[in-house]
C-alpha cells in the first residue's frame, strides 16, 4: 500500500526509490501527498534472450542490448519482477496533479528517475526533488526548492551501463571458451580480481631474509623515577647502521652494501664482547607530537573503518547504512565528499562542548576539502542527520545499526575538536664492546599532553601492529652523559615478511587510490568477486583462487588495455567528463568499442581468438620442480608427465609449495585395487575423486571375440556400486571388506506401514527413508546396524529440520561475544559442515574458514551477513498477462 498522508486521491504523487524510504518521508509529509517507492530500477538492458522484444531477435546487436551500430542506442525493456509496480504508479499517476521524483541525487538516482519519466509518461508536471538526509526539513526544503532532471547525470550513468554490458557480454564468451563455463568478466572486477592475483603473485615470488639485532634492557639506577628502565634495539656498529626489515628486497637480497647484516653467530659473539661495558646516553631529541583529527566520513573510509573496527564486510556496511539513512539516522551514504554543512558543524561543535568541554572545542570550525582527485562534492559527507545530532543512546537503535551510528558519531563530533598534542623523544645509548667496537642503541617513546580529538574517537589500522594513535611508550628522564647499566642483553631475531594480503578495507582504500571504479560501487565489487570464486576469504584476508590465475592470465596477455589500471581510470575520468558536460557519450563508447587512431578497440579484440592457447594461459609451473598447477573445467589439479592429483578445494596458492605438491603425489592416487566381489567377481577398487575418497566396482567390457560391439546408449549402460569412504575411513587403510559393506548400502532396513524403509548415506550424512519421509541416523556405522524396529521408533518422533537434530551435540570451539546480539558465539558441526552460532542465527563457514583460526570478528561477520540474507515473508499475489515489452529508447532530446 502507498504512504497516503492526503485526500482520499491525493494530489501530488512521490516516488522514492525505497519501501523504507517511502514509509519515512510520507511521516513528513502533509496531507495532499502519496508516497510510493519504485523498487529500486524499474527497467534495464534485457539480462537474456527471451526478454528482447520479438521485432530485436534477428538484429545482430541484441544480444548485447545495445544498437553499437546506431549511436549505441541502448534496448530498455522493464523488469519482469517491476511490471506490477510500474502499473501500480500508473494508477497512482492517474489522480496525480504532480509528480515529485525523489530518488537519490547522485547518477544512479538520477537516472532511475529518467526511466520513471520515460516509462510513466506522467501528463503531469514533473519535479525532481533532491536532498542528502531525511528529516522534516530537509524533505520540507527539498518539496520547496525543486529542480529539473540533469540529463549529464543520466547520460554518465547510461555510459557507464553501455560500457559494462559491452565488456561483460563480449569478453565473458572468451572465458567460457577457454577457462571454464559461466564465468564473468567486468570491467572493473576484473581489475579488483587482477590486484587480488598480483599481491599473490609477490607473495609466491618472496624469499624472505633473516637477520638479527640485540635487544637491551637499560636501567637509570633511579629508584624513585617510573619508569626508571626502557628497552633500546642495536641500530649501529662502529657507524654503520645494522640492517633491519627495509634493508632488504623482495628476493631476501640486501638492497645496499653499506648496512651492517648480522647473523645469529655475529649478533651472538657481539652480546658476548658487551658483556660487562658500561653504556651512556649519547643523545636525547625531543620534538613536539601533534594529531590533527581525522576527517567526516566519506563512503570508502566508512567502509574501511566499519571493516577494522566491527567486522563488516563493505557490501555489509552498506545495507546498514542504507537502512540508517532510510530512517532518518544518517546522511545520504554514497558520498565522495568530506565536508560538512554549516549547520552540522555547529551541530558537532555544539555537542563536542556539552561532552568534553570548550576547552576540546577550537575557536574556529574546522573546514575539510576532498583530496581524492574525482571527488564528487555533491553531497556532505555521511553524518548524523538533523540540525542537532542525537546521541547514540538518544536514538534508540540496537545491534549493528547502533554500532555503525555510534562510528559515525564519534568520526563526525571528534571532527571538530582540537588537535592531540604531547611530545616524541628519540635516544641514543652508547657503549664499547671489549673489542673496542662503538656500539649504539636506540629508543623512542612518546607521550600525550592533550589528548583532544582522541577523547572522542581514535582510528583503526589495517595492520594490527600498529599503534593506535592514542598509544603512549613512556621513557625515563634521560639527558646526555647519563651512565646506564644494562640488566638483560638478549639475542634477537627477525624474518622479513610477504606483503600482506588485502583486506576488503585495504582493497578499497587501493581501488581509490587508483581512481578504479566508483566509491558507491565498491562493495558491489567485491561482493562480485566472491560470488563468483575467484575470491575467497581466510580470515579478513582476501584470497585468489586458482581460477582468478587463469582468468586474470587469460585477460593480461590477451585483453591487456582492458585490466590496465590507468585505462580503468581514464575510463572514470571519462564518465565525470560526461557528467560535467566536457564529453560526449557516442564519440567515447564508439573509441572504446570501434577503437581510434590505431588503438584496438573492444570489438577487434574479442574477434580473432586462434591465438589464445587455453591450456598455456591456465597452467602455472611450480618452482624448482616439473610439476605444472592447471586449472581445469573441474577445479585445479596437478600435473606431472600426465600424472594427475587434485588440489584441495581450500588450498591456498601460497601454500601449494613444491614440498606440498610433492606430498599431494605421495599420498594414494586413489586407484588402489582391493580385491574382487565374491558374489559378482568384479574388480573393487579405491579412488580419490572430486568429492573426495570413494569405492567403486570395475563393470567387464563385455567384449566378446568375433563379434561385433554393441553401441549402447548411455542412459542404458549398466553403472557400476559406488560409495564414499566413511569420515573414519582413509584410502590408504580401506579394506576390501569394508568396501563390500560401503557397496551394500543402499540397505532395505525392511518394511513398513506398507512401505520399504531404506538405509542411505546422503551428501549430508546417513539416513533412513520410507516413501517421501526421511529421518536421519546419528552415525554412520548405523547405517549396517539399524533394525526395523529401531526405524519405527525414529519415524515415530517429530521430524527436527535445519540444525536443530544437532542441537545437543558439544561445540567444536566457544568464540566470545557476538557485538550485535550480545550473545555467545560457538562453532559447531552440522549437516552442511560447521557453522557458527550465537544460538538464534547460524552461518555456515565459507572456503578459507577453518574451525581452528575462525575469530569472534569473522563469526559475527558471517552471522550478521546471515541475518541480512534472511527471507521476508512471502507475499500472495495475483498472476496477470505478461505486460508488452517496452520498445528501445529512442535517443532523447536532453537540454
Amino acid at each position: 500500500m502507498p504512504a497516503n498522508n492526503g485526500s482520499a486521491g491525493g494530489t501530488r504523487l512521490v516516488i522514492v526509490e525505497s519501501p523504507a524510504k517511502a514509509k519515512t518521508i510520507a511521516g513528513y509529509l502533509g496531507a495532499g501527498y502519496i508516497v510510493e517507492s519504485s523498487i529500486g530500477h524499474i527497467r534495464d538492458l534485457p539480462e537474456k534472450a527471451d526478454d528482447i522484444p520479438e521485432k530485436y531477435k534477428g538484429q545482430p546487436w541484441a544480444r548485447l542490448g545495445v544498437n553499437v551500430d546506431h549511436g549505441f542506442e541502448p534496448l530498455y525493456v522493464v523488469n519482469a519482477d517491476k511490471k506490477a509496480q510500474v502499473n501500480k504508479l500508473k494508477q497512482l499517476l492517474k489522480d496525480a496533479d504532480e509528480l515529485y521524483l525523489a530518488t537519490d541525487e547522485d547518477r544512479e538516482g538520477e537516472a532511475i528517475a529518467w526511466h520513471l519519466r520515460e516509462v510513466l509518461r506522467p501528463k503531469v508536471p514533473v519535479r525532481r526533488m533532491v536532498f542528502h538526509e531525511i528529516t522534516p526539513q530537509a524533505i520540507r526544503d527539498a518539496v520547496a526548492n525543486p529542480r529539473d532532471l540533469n540529463l549529464r547525470l543520466v547520460d554518465a550513468q547510461e555510459t557507464r551501463r553501455i560500457l559494462d554490458r559491452l565488456y561483460g557480454y563480449e569478453v565473458s564468451p572468451v572465458l567460457w571458451k577457454k577457462v571454464k563455463p559461466r564465468l564473468s568478466a567486468g570491467r572493473v572486477q576484473s581489475v579488483a580480481t587482477r590486484l587480488v592475483v598480483e599481491r599473490e603473485r609477490e607473495r609466491l615470488a618472496f624469499t624472505p631474509a633473516h637477520y638479527w639485532d640485540l635487544q637491551a634492557l637499560f636501567d637509570t639506577g633511579r629508584a624513585e623515577e617510573r619508569p626508571r628502565d626502557f628497552t633500546a634495539t642495536l641500530t649501529g656498529v662502529d657507524g654503520r647502521r645494522v640492517a633491519q626489515g627495509r634493508d632488504f628486497a623482495s628476493t631476501g637480497t640486501l638492497k645496499s652494501s653499506e648496512v651492517l647484516h648480522l647473523s645469529e653467530a655475529a649478533a651472538g659473539e657481539l652480546a658476548g664482547r658487551l658483556a660487562g661495558a658500561s653504556f651512556a646516553v649519547r643523545s636525547v631529541e625531543r620534538k613536539p607530537y601533534t594529531r590533527k583529527p581525522y576527517a567526516p566520513f566519506r563512503t570508502t573510509t566508512l567502509q574501511q573503518e566499519a571493516s577494522r573496527k566491527l567486522g563488516f564486510s563493505a557490501k555489509y556496511t552498506m545495507q546498514v547504512a542504507q537502512r540508517l539513512y532510510e530512517q532518518g539516522f544518517i546522511t545520504y551514504m554514497r558520498t565522495d565528499s568530506i565536508t560538512l554543512s554549516e549547520t552540522a558543524i555547529a551541530a558537532a561543535r555544539s555537542q563536542a562542548i556539552k561532552l568534553y568541554g570548550s576547552a576540546y572545542v577550537p575557536d574556529k570550525p574546522r573546514v575539510y576539502s576532498s583530496k581524492v582527485k574525482s571527488a564528487q562534492e555533491a553531497h556532505e559527507a555521511i553524518r548524523p542527520s538533523g540540525e542537532e545530532f542525537r546521541t547514540p543512546g538518544e536514538t534508540g537503535l540496537s545491534g549493528d545499526m547502533f554500532r555503525l551510528y555510534e562510528l559515525i558519531w564519534q568520526r563526525t563530533v571528534s571532527s571538530q575538536m582540537k588537535d592531540a598534542v604531547g611530545e616524541s623523544v628519540s635516544v641514543k645509548v652508547a657503549g664499547r664492546s671489549s673489542s673496542g667496537e662503538d656500539v649504539e642503541f636506540s629508543a623512542s617513546g612518546r607521550t600525550i599532553t592533550f589528548y583532544g580529538f582522541l577523547k572522542a574517537y581514535v582510528e583503526g589500522a589495517d595492520d594490527p601492529a600498529t599503534d593506535r594513535d592514542d598509544s603512549e611508550k613512556r621513557l625515563p628522564n634521560l639527558a646526555e652523559g647519563d651512565t646506564l647499566s644494562v640488566t638483560r642483553l638478549d639475542v634477537a631475531g627477525h624474518s622479513t615478511k610477504p606483503p600482506a594480503r588485502y583486506t576488503e578495507a585495504s582493497l578499497v582504500k587501493e581501488l581509490e587510490d587508483r581512481e578504479i571504479g566508483r566509491p558507491s560501487t565498491y562493495a558491489s565489487i567485491i561482493g562480485t568477486i566472491l560470488d563468483r570464486g575467484y575470491v575467497f576469504k581466510k580470515g579478513t584476508a582476501l584470497v585468489p583462487s586458482f581460477l582468478a590465475f587463469a582468468v586474470v592470465n587469460l585477460l593480461e596477455q590477451h585483453f591487456g588495455n582492458l585490466v590496465d589500471y590507468d585505462f580503468t581510470a581514464e575510463m572514470e575520468k571519462v564518465l565525470d567528463d560526461i557528467a560535467n558536460d566536457r564529453a560526449e557519450r557516442v564519440p567515447e563508447l564508439r573509441r572504446f568499442y570501434y577503437g581510434h587512431d590505431g588503438d584496438e578497440g573492444l570489438k577487434e579484440m574479442v574477434t580473432d581468438l586462434g591465438d589464445i592457447d587455453a591450456k598455456e594461459i591456465s597452467s602455472f609451473p611450480i618452482r624448482g620442480t616439473d610439476i605444472v598447477i592447471r586449472v581445469g573445467r573441474y577445479g585445479p589439479y596437478l600435473d606431472r608427465d600426465g600424472a594427475r592429483v587434485n588440489v584441495p578445494e581450500d588450498m591456498t596458492p601460497d601454500e601449494l609449495t613444491a614440498e606440498k605438491a610433492e606430498e599431494l603425489f605421495s599420498r594414494p592416487t586413489g586407484d588402489r585395487e582391493l580385491g574382487r566381489d565374491p558374489v559378482t567377481g568384479h574388480l573393487i577398487v579405491a579412488k580419490d575423486g572430486r568429492f573426495g575418497p570413494y569405492v567403486t566396482e570395475v563393470l567387464p567390457t563385455q567384449e566378446d571375440e568375433g563379434a561385433p560391439k554393441k553401441r549402447t546408449k548411455k542412459a542404458d549402460a549398466p553403472k557400476p556400486r559406488t560409495s564414499s569412504l566413511f569420515k573414519s575411513m582413509s584410502l590408504d587403510t580401506v579394506t576390501l571388506e569394508d568396501a563390500l559393506r560401503l557397496l551394500s548400502i543402499p540397505r532395505t532396513v525392511g518394511e513398513l506401514e506398507g512401505e520399504q524403509v531404506v538405509a542411505h548415506n546422503g551428501k549430508f550424512g546417513p539416513y533412513l527413508k520410507k516413501g517421501t519421509d526421511s529421518r536421519s541416523l546419528a552415525a554412520e556405522d548405523d547405517l549396517f546396524t539399524v533394525t526395523i524396529e529401531q526405524a519405527k521408533e525414529l519415524f515415530a518422533q517429530p521430524k527436527q529440520r535445519g540444525r536443530g537434530r544437532a542441537a545437543a551435540a558439544a561445540p567444536l570451539r566457544e568464540l566470545g561475544e557476538d557485538p550485535n546480539s550480545k550473545k555467545p558465539v560457538v562453532v559447531k558441526e552440522g549437516r552442511f559442515g560447521p557453522y557458527v552460532t550465537d544460538g538464534e542465527t547460524n552461518a555456515s563457514l565459507r572456503k578459507g574458514d577453518t574451525v581452528e583460526d575462525i575469530t569472534i570478528e569473522r563469526a559475527a561477520e558471517l552471522l550478521a551477513e546471515r541475518r541480512e540474507r534472511a527471507p521476508a515473508p512471502k507475499k500472495t499475489t495475483t498472476r496477470k498477462p505478461a505486460a508488452k515489452k517496452a520498445p528501445a529508447r529512442k535517443p532523447a532530446a536532453k537540454s
